[in-house]
């Protein structure tokens, strides 16, 4: 099988919406993210995936950062140690719109620490990626609030 694709539809608070796919690409070991999600605020927020593909409490329900490895936050860029969830920020423009296209190597939609089922989640402030110094930089980023998510399911090839 060459690629694995999957989506999550984001809802949240204030309008916040949008969608998500993923494509893992077997032959490479990475999954692209691309999307778009409007309503919100502008500027950088936080972006994860959360363990639980929980929503019957809101955002709130979709537990911590996914951690198989049970390591600190960090960057997806720069940092070997991070969770695998740890996908950095998203930047949504003055018009409240963030175009999203991310490829990582850490998050996969099958094996052992498969995303599937899970949530996507988007904060309402910046990722600090670790290194803020706040008490919640190792866990969270200090990413604030949750504004909206959506749970991560196998997407049809049709």
């Amino acid at each position: 099988m060459g690629t694995i694709k999957a989506v999550t539809v984001i809802s949240g608070d204030n309008d916040v919406r949008g969608f998500i796919q993923f494509f893992q690409n077997n032959a490479t070991g990475t999954t692209h993210v691309k999307g778009k999600i409007s309503g919100l605020s502008p500027g950088l927020h936080g972006f994860h995936i959360h363990a639980l593909g929980d929503t019957t409490n809101g955002c709130n329900s979709t537990g911590p950062h996914f951690n198989p490895l049970k390591k600190d936050h960090g960057s997806p860029l720069d940092d070997e140690e991070r969770h695998v969830g740890d996908l950095g920020n998203i930047l949504a423009g003055s018009d409240g719109v963030a175009e999203i296209s991310i490829t990582d190597k850490k998050i996969q939609l099958s094996g052992e620490h498969s995303i599937l089922g899970r949530a996507v989640v988007v904060h309402a402030d910046p990722d600090d990626l670790g290194r803020g110094g706040h008490e919640l930089s190792k866990t969270t980023g200090n990413a604030g609030a949750r504004v909206g998510c959506g749970i991560i399911g196998l997407q049809s090839s049709i």
